[in-house]
């Protein structure tokens, strides 16, 4: 298992990890198979999203801040609850093949690190191929 670190600047953000997973997948060998990419953050996330046009990544942002906006007067004490349930909406992890020691992607598909509750100095996410 591969473990990459990231710095994210801003409250939420969508970070295109998808060469950072390639390079790895191919350092690691294997032919075929699959990749487990996931966060073991509780308020940041990892997702397949359409890697062409950016203002995609903004509208997504501002769908979810809509379903948990940030000052929402959530029951729960905890400041960042907003950010915990976006993370939990979008999942911790995807998976996807390796076919012929590369990622099989579709054309427009990339992966994702998203930040819900940043900046922060100490991301991580971690990569698995079997």
């Amino acid at each position: 298992m591969q473990t990459i670190k990231l710095k994210t600047k801003y409250k939420t953000q969508m970070i295109d990890i998808t060469e950072q997973v390639a390079e790895e997948v191919v350092k690691l060998g294997v032919r075929d198979g699959l990749c487990n990419v996931f966060s073991t953050h509780t308020t940041a996330s990892i997702v397949f999203f359409e890697n062409h046009d950016p203002k995609l990544q903004r509208d997504f942002l501002a769908a979810l801040s809509r379903i948990a906006p940030n000052d929402f007067n959530y029951t729960s004490s905890d400041i960042n609850a907003a950010a915990h349930i976006k993370s939990t909406l979008c999942g911790q992890r995807v998976v996807l093949p390796v076919v012929n020691g590369q990622l099989f992607l579709g054309k427009w598909q990339g992966i994702y690190f998203c930040e819900f509750d940043g900046p922060r100095d100490n991301r991580e996410f971690h990569i698995q191929v079997i």
